[in-house]
Order: structure tokens, then sequence, then C-alpha cells
């Protein structure tokens, strides 16, 4: 049996062992449970004596011992196996042989607020547990299932182990508030954003190696029971727990080299010095260097990387326990770029009273210690002199070379040494985190079917960091310097989750009805201090303010399953949520759902079609809410104290004044209603399983940034409900098993999705139209993107670029748009969209006895990104700022000759379709070695090709502008796993 089968399957034998008991006056019947397949041991098989409460729980090794007289049978069962008897009168031998039973329709999903059979699911839900989550070097979470889930979009930000990931369920269902789904830990919904010194990978502080499963609730019957933070899906992450088994120790440790992949496409040394030979001017031609540097060879290096996992889990006293301690330390590509994480995750799950009483503590810590590379070094790596030496021979400037005026400073806006700004630059950061809860879960005595569950939750975060260039340096030489430190800033996370749960089998009319009410209470603070920026001598630059962020959110919520004749199950949802974001008048909000599926597999007339193993059909209507990506206090008038250097001047006194910020009084929740369809099927013992979705979405009172009248706010731009943007999709699965056998196995699984987003109306006064505002990323104050009603988010706004008849790229031709004989901006349009129209992930298996091979791709189709590199360094004028540098061109030059940036051409705007494979490994299962340890051994290749038309460093850019971009590395790793 695979290990990875083990850890998934070891959380249930606590719950399979409830109950058993032993009659000492039987005769002691021992034996073994293996792997009908690969005859390995099945620990937590469940072997009890038919017609009777006796039973045991097999050990680590598969092993059984259990009082029976030899006129009774033994039954066997555990999940995921077919149910097998042992008529002890008969036996030959008590060594059994269980066969996999795919159909599981059994199987438990952990859910808001609880857990349901996967059989009987209303909702959209995706579950990915242990065995099926993307390995390698993992720096985050969100990671583990990226590719695996339709309708789920996860691209990380960068190629830096510091870097996060953006999540999007179903492309997201706002504008300007977040699009990240609400993530839910161990029943403690996490906080968003991030925090000083790691402020874009706050989910990096959870170690990926101690996570169980991970649940996407994508529609509205699913998340309605999260209600105000649910519009753009849910995501529970579970945590490994003990069991009752004996003590196991695993220790695992994968240790990688990152290489750098394909780079900003830039003029050769050749190349550039033939074209400032041919093309330049003679002040030009008289700066060449005599050099042939490779900058990129100076700035990027193979980057080694090792995380090592040690777990113990058992039971002492017959307390589940399970602690573990983490390593990870991942160089960047970039020199100078480190993460390194120590996590610590403790669980403990005591039970009392005949296990009516059970309770679960749990306590996860983390400390990172992350040195960030000054990531401006990419950028002088592209475009810095390739004729120019590294060193200079001097000490100036630390030794590097650099553009020098006729003063000797360096020149003001030239590309600086991206050795040097890499080498003298330091700045590190440290990030503690703490996650603490308790779970308490009372069975009543006096009523069973009732139970009483309380979470205690705590999150605890602090980061802080340093930053040091010495007054050598050319970033900061005429300045002398900085070193300053920044924070601590203190995020705190409090929950009180309180519900009780009443699930009760009516058998005289074949029912079972589930019904949970409950009340949350959550508490969020944030502060900053005050900190000043200094230079080498201690002469303050800039200050930045203090800061106190908090707020707080107070929930009642309800929800009722019902089934009946396993056929027919209908679940309906409500919350109520009341946040100190808006005001009293609009403080609550309401988000109800409900969902009804019909399993045709069960009804009788499909009772003859022996290959259709599940047939089932689902609809759901819910609403949700959005209060997330907005600040604490836009409803109320707030004035921000003025900082140093901005006081006022009254006699010989400084005097802080006081700035009002724009404020929107009636600010209220932004709400999505969405309906969802889906069918899930299975055929040949669900050798062939899946699912199909179709989805509407509507978010009304959209928390978006726009315009504001002139005159009617203290900012240009506000933050107010306007308008609605409308979104539809179809999301397919399918998984197959096309061979397993005892020599072979063939797993598959592909999912595929359709998506499609509107923006109905952004406009404050109804009845107005708000043409365009501008958003996303900027180069030389241009933006690119834009939001406009009744089209796709953030399309490119751009001109349509003119060619001659060999298609030649005209500089400052476009087309007349409106037919008016004049270019300008009433002539841009609308050209695509970041967004991807489908997304294809595929993944598959092949094993022959011990040894694995699988691998994982992905595909986005439609998608477009903005080439900025192209853009910035493609024009000739871009080759010198200054008399005194020269810079290198982008090699698009060679085919457009543009000698200025055209920032606004549609030419920089590609087709950034891709096909990826994420992964390839290849794994060899030694089992048992001398019966001492279990052990396992795997190769691993990531970021193994991309298949694209886009011409730029990557066709996978999240916000659509590729500008110097950090390249995601090819990663090669070998793992190694030990079971004691």
């Amino acid at each position: 049996m695979k290990i990875s089968i083990k850890i998934r399957l070891a959380l249930m034998i606590l719950f399979c062992s409830l109950g058993a008991g032993i009659n000492a006056q039987q005769t002691q019947i021992s034996g073994s449970v293996l792997d009908g397949k690969t005859k390995e041991p099945i620990p937590g098989v469940t072997v009890v004596v038919k017609g009777t409460q006796r039973g045991v729980i097999t050990d680590f090794n598969g092993d059984y011992r259990i009082e029976a007289s030899t006129s009774e049978t033994l039954l066997f069962s555990f999940i995921g196996y077919q149910t097998q008897e042992l008529p002890l009168a008969n036996a030959a031998s008590t060594t059994i042989y269980l066969q996999s039973d795919i159909v599981n329709m059994d199987e438990v999903v952990v859910v808001g607020y609880g857990q349901q059979k996967k059989g009987d699911l209303t909702g959209a839900v995706s579950n990915v547990s242990a065995k099926d989550f993307n390995q390698g070097t993992v720096s985050s979470p969100a990671q583990l299932i990226n590719g695996k889930v339709s309708g789920v979009q996860i691209t990380s930000g960068s190629g830096s182990p510091s870097s996060g990931s953006t999540i999007r369920i179903r492309g997201g269902a706002s504008l300007n508030a977040s699009n990240d789904p609400l993530i839910v830990l161990d029943g403690v919904p996490l906080e968003a954003g991030g925090i000083s010194g790691n402020s874009n990978n706050f989910l990096s502080l959870i170690n990926p190696s101690d996570i169980e499963s991970m649940t996407v609730l994508k529609d509205a019957s699913s998340t309605a029971i999260y209600g105000s933070r649910a519009s753009n899906g849910v995501i529970i992450i579970t945590t490994k727990k003990g069991s009752q088994d004996k003590m196991k120790i695993s220790f695992s440790t994968n240790n990688s080299i990152q290489v750098k992949t394909k780079l900003a496409d830039m003029l050769s040394t050749s190349q550039f010095h033939n074209l400032v030979q041919t093309e330049g001017s003679e002040e030009q031609i008289a700066i060449l260097g005599s050099e042939n540097t490779n900058w990129n060879d100076e700035v990027f290096k193979p980057a080694f990387g090792s995380d090592n996992n040690l777990s113990i889990s058992g039971a002492v006293a017959n307390v589940p326990y399970r602690v573990s301690i983490g390593y990870y330390d991942q160089d960047g590509i970039l020199r100078t770029d480190n993460m390194k994480r120590s996590t610590g995750n403790l669980s403990v799950s005591p039970s009392f009273f005949d296990d009516h009483l059970k309770v679960n503590l749990g306590v996860k810590g983390s400390y990172n210690k992350n040195t960030f590379a000054n990531t401006s070094a990419i950028w002088g790596a592209t475009t810095f002199n390739p004729t120019l030496p590294v060193y200079s021979g001097n000490d100036d400037f630390g030794g590097y070379y650099e553009a020098i005026d006729d003063e000797g400073n360096p020149v003001n806006g030239a590309v600086l040494n991206p050795l040097g700004m890499l080498e003298q630059y330091h700045s590190t950061s440290t990030v503690n985190r703490i996650i603490g809860n308790m779970d308490v879960d009372y069975k009543l005595h006096f009523l069973p079917d009732l139970r009483l569950h309380a979470t205690l939750g705590y999150d605890y975060a602090e980061g802080e960091g340093n930053i040091y260039v010495p007054a050598t340096a050319a970033q900061y030489y005429l300045s002398d310097g900085r070193d300053y430190s920044y924070g601590p800033q203190k995020k705190e996370n409090k929950l009180l989750t309180t519900y009780l749960n009443y699930k009760k089998q009516l058998e005289n009319i074949n029912s079972n009805i589930d019904f949970t009410l409950g009340y949350d209470y959550q508490y969020w603070k944030s502060t900053t201090n005050a900190y000043e920026t200094y230079n080498t001598l201690g002469v303050s630059q800039s200050s930045v303010a203090a800061d106190d962020q908090r707020h707080s959110l107070i929930s009642y919520y309800g929800r009722l399953n019902y089934n009946l004749k396993s056929k027919y199950m209908l679940t309906a949802t409500i919350r109520q949520d009341g946040t100190s974001r808006f005001s009293d008048d609009n403080r609550w909000g309401t988000f109800p759902s409900l969902a009804l599926a019909w399993r045709l597999s069960e009804e009788s007339f499909l009772a003859g079609v022996e290959a259709l193993s599940n047939l089932k059909l689902r609809a759901s209507y819910g609403i949700t809410g959005q209060q997330e990506g907005i600040g604490n206090y836009n409803y109320l008038p707030v004035y921000t104290i003025s900082q140093l250097g901005a006081q006022y001047i009254f006699g010989s006194d400084a005097i802080n004044t006081y700035r009002p910020e724009a404020y929107i009084s009636d600010l209220k929740w932004e709400t999505t209603k969405a309906y969802n369809y889906g069918i899930d099927f299975g055929f040949l013992n669900n050798r062939i399983s899946g699912s199909v979705e179709y989805y509407t979405r509507k978010t009304e009172d959209l928390l978006a940034t726009v315009p504001s009248p002139a005159g009617t706010n203290f900012d240009k731009n506000i933050l107010t409900n306007v308008g609605n943007v409308d979104s539809e999709g179809i999301e397919v699965s399918l998984n197959l098993t096309p061979v397993d056998n005892e020599t072979w196995g063939w797993d598959m699984s592909f999912n595929a999705t359709w998506q499609k987003q509107t923006i109905k109306n952004l406009s404050i006064i109804p009845g107005t139209e708000i043409t365009n505002t501008s958003v996303g990323p900027t180069i030389d104050s241009y933006h690119f993107q834009v939001l406009t009603e009744g089209y796709a988010p953030y399309m490119f706004y751009v001109h349509h670029q003119l060619y001659t008849e060999d298609g030649k790229p005209i500089e400052g031709a476009y087309a007349d748009i409106n037919n008016d004989g004049n270019i300008n901006t009433a002539d841009l349009y609308r050209y695509h969209s970041p967004s991807p129209d489908y997304i294809l992930g595929f993944s598959t298996s092949v094993r022959y006895k011990k040894w694995s091979l699988s691998t994982s791709l992905r595909s986005y189709i439609g998608n477009y990104a903005y080439n900025g590199m192209a853009m910035n360094a493609g024009a000739f004028g871009t080759m010198s700022y200054n008399a005194y540098q020269l810079n290198n061109l982008h090699k698009s030059y060679l085919e457009t000759g543009f000698q200025s940036r055209q920032y606004l051409s549609d030419y920089y705007v590609e087709n950034a379709s891709f096909l990826k494979m994420d992964n390839l490994s290849l794994n060899y299962n030694f089992g048992k070695v001398k019966d001492m340890f279990n052990l396992n051994i795997s190769a691993m290749v990531q970021n193994v090709f991309t298949i694209t038309n886009y011409s730029g460093v990557d066709p996978e850019i999240s916000n659509g502008v590729d500008n110097s971009f950090y390249p995601r590395p090819r990663i090669f790793s070998v793992s190694l796993g030990i079971d004691f």
C-alpha cells in the first residue's frame, strides 16, 4: 500500500475504533490484513466479530489480535476497500487480502462548519487530499493544488522563493475589492493580505507538509455559510492529526537545484556593438566598451533548496497526538535572494465520557527569515551595456563599474551596475506566526443525536525588517546610503465559533436530517509603529506614520441538510453578518442559499444499467457578500496628521496639520447572486467519473474605485458602491482509471474551464455612462488597462498599429478609429484581456510494480499579455538617456526600427496562450526494508517546459503586464521519505 494512502487514511482509525470491545473469555485469533494488489499491510482496518460490538484495529504492520470463538465470523472493513468476511470455522488462514473499492460515496468531505458524505453533496465542492497534491519543491500551500481543480486559477507572482500566489476561483467576483478566496485553516478563517516583511505571501507561513487535505467551495450553496466573505469562494485547509495507531515516525527530505529558464530577448554583445557602430552617433560610439559581459550570468545563479520534515504520531494513554517540525531553506536564482522557514505543529485529540466529549488542540508556529534581493537588478542586467566590465578597478562605488558624470557622481537616472545593486543592498526581515485552535465537540448524553461544538481560534503574526545600503553604493550615493528598520507590524485574529448540530436517521421514512445552528465572533487588529528611514549618517530621509486598524464581525447562521431515500437531497443555508466596516444603517447583511440534488442512479428505472455507478443532478442558488480589500474606516470622516517636513510654520514653531480623507457614509455590502447547475457521473464502478458545472453570477453594489464628481469629496477617486459585474462559466472534471491490477496501474484526471466576465455598470449616478477607468500597472505613468461598461475587466486600452505592405510596423501610425481625421486618445480601443477564456489541467500517473511515473500539465487559452519589456527597451532612443551611458536594446528593435517608445501600440499586446508541464516525477517505493522502515525515493523536474507563441519571458503574468519579470526557475529535485 502506498505511504501516501496510509497518511490520508490514518485519520479514520480513531473513528473506526469507537465502541470496539473485547471479550476476554474467547480464543485469541491473530492474523494480518494486506492490500489485494500490492500485498502490503493496511493499518487501521476495523476487525469486528460479526453480530457483536467486539472489535479491534489493525496496527501499522496490518496485524490484528482479537478474542473470538471458532464458530464466529470476522468482518473486515476499511474506507476505500470492499468489506470482507472470514468464517473462523473453515478458515485455512487468517491472512486477509482486501480488494479496492473505487466506489465510495461515503467518503467524508470537510465543508463549512462540519462534514458531509461525498455522495450527499449538493453544491460545487472539490476535495484534494495529500496523495493527490503536487509534489516537489513547494513554498506555499496554494501550489499544492495548482491545476488540480476546475475553475481554480493559481499564479505565482514571480520566481522568487518569497513571492506569493494569486488565487482566483471562477475568476473572482469583484473589481477593486479583494478577489481572493477565504482561507479557513482547521476551522479558523484567516485574514487576507500580508504583513511587513512578508507582504505578498502570508499563506507561506504554513508548512505544506502538515496539510492533510484542501477542499474548494465554489458555488453559492456551499459558500453561503460563510456569508459576507464568500463571493470569491472558500478554501478549507485541514491539517494532519494523530491516531490510535502505534507510534509512527516519518521523515522526508527534498533537495533541489533551481536554474534560470527564458530571459528577455536582448541584443547580444556583438549585435549591440555593431548597432552602435552603424547607427549610433559619434558620442555613442565613443563610450562603447571592449568587454563581453553577460550581465544575466552575473546576477542569476543556480539556487539550492532543501525542505526537511519530521513527524511523530500515535497515541499515549489512548490520546492521539501528532507533532512535527519542518525546516525550509530556499535560495532564489537571483543572487542574495533567500527564504528560510522553521515550523512546528502539535495536535492532541483526547476524548472523554465514552467518546461523548472530544477535544482537539492544535498549535502551529512558524519563524520566517527572508533576505530580499533588489529586483531592480533584473532590469539592470537586461539593459546594462554588455561591452562594459563588472568592476572598475578602483574603490569608487564599492569597486563596481558605474556611469559617472563630470563631477564623479553617478549619473542621475542611469541604469546602475546590476551586480552592485544586489551585493550592496541588504534587506532582511523576520516574521513570526502562531495559530492555535481548540475544538470541543460534545455529544449530549441524554440526546446523542445532538452535538454542541465550539472552536476557539487565535492567529498572531509579527513582522519587521532592516535595510542597509552603504554610503559608497551608487543606489543612494548622493544621500549617503540607507540604514534603518521598519515595523514591527503586529496582527491578531481572534475567533469564537459555537454551533449546535442535530443529525438523525429517520428509519421509518428512510430519511436523514442534519441541522446546524451557530454563532461566530471574530476580531482583527493590525498595528504598525511609526518609523523613519535614515541614511548611514543617521539623518532622516522620510517618515512613516503609525497605523492602527481594527474590525470585527458577528454572525448567526443555520443550515439544513435533508436526504430522502439516498435519492433526493436538499441543503438550505442562511447567514446574517454584522461588520464594523459599515455604518449602523448598512452594518447587517443576510446571505441565504438553497440547493437540490437528485441521484438518478438510485432510481428503479436505472437499476438495470450495470455500467452506471453514479448519476446525480444538482441545482443551487445563493447570495454571498464581500467586505475584504477595503479600509476599515471608509464610511467615517478620518483625518490624517501631516508627516515630518509637511508641517505649517507658525512663527518659529512647526505645527502639524490634519488632512481629510475621502469617505462614503453609506458604504455597504457588495453582494453576489449566483446560480449553479451540476451533474455528477460515474461508470464501471467509478473507474470513469466526473462532473459538469454551469454557473452564472451577478455582483451588485460593486465596491470599486471610480472618479469622484468635482467638489463632492476629498479625493478625485473614491471607493464606493457602483454598478454590477456579471460572469458565467462551464467547468468539466473527468477522472479515469484505465488499468488497475497487481502489476500495473494507470490513473488520469482532466479538468477544463470556460469563463466570461462582463462589467455592466460603473456609474455613481444612475443613467450616467462611465467610459473608462484606468487600472493596472503603469510604465512612465502610462496605463494600459481599463474598466469599461459592457466589456471584460482589465482590457488593454491601446492604439491599433498600422503596418507597411511587408508587415513592418510604422512608427507613430495608428488607425483613426472614430474617423475624425485626428489620431488622439479618442482612437484608443479595447483589445483583449489578460484573463484566459479556457483553463485546462491534466494529471496522470502510471504504476508498474513499485515504480511510478507521473506528470501534471496546465494550459491557458485566450489570455493576452502586454510585453512591457519589449516596449520599454525596444526603441533606439532608449539606448541613451544621457551622454555618459549606453543601454542594451530588446531584439524587437530589429523588427520595428522604432526610434522612440510606442507606449500604447497594440503591437506589444500578444497572445499569451500556453501549455506548461508543471512537473514530471519518477518514484520508487522500496516498501519494508529489513522489517525496520518503509523507504520511498523520487526524482522530479518542475516547470519542465512551456509551449507558447508569446515572445516575452513568461506568458503567465497575473496582472497582464510583463515588465522586468523575475523568471520562474526550472527545478530539479530528489526526495527521500522514511516511515518507521
